[in-house]
């Protein structure tokens, strides 16, 4: 692959809204350039053999089941509430 050039780095940094200084984009085209020649070498490795996967690891769902459970009453949740009305939580009014 071609080496990264200056204009790529500042392109990218544009697009994430990253202001750089001329000697920041010297560092970062040296250092993604780095990045690049080295997961080139993945090229040279013979993965005829290897099967393709999507997870390094065998794992299945991992999640617990979803059953319903008994959670705390409505009362001793609103106990700890700065400010309540009606057995609902007062927040302060975001709208004008």
């Amino acid at each position: 692959m071609a080496e990264i050039s200056k204009e790529q780095v500042k392109h990218v940094a544009n697009l994430a809204r990253l202001a750089l200084k001329d000697e920041e984009v010297e560092t970062f085209t040296q250092q993604l350039g780095d990045i690049i020649n080295y997961a080139e070498l993945l090229n040279e490795l013979d993965t005829d053999n290897v099967k393709p996967t999507t997870h390094v690891l065998d794992l299945k769902n991992v999640m617990r089941k979803d059953e319903p459970k008994e959670w705390i009453k409505k009362e001793d949740a609103l106990k700890n509430a700065p400010d309540q009305k009606d057995g609902q939580f007062r927040v302060p009014s975001i709208l004008e």
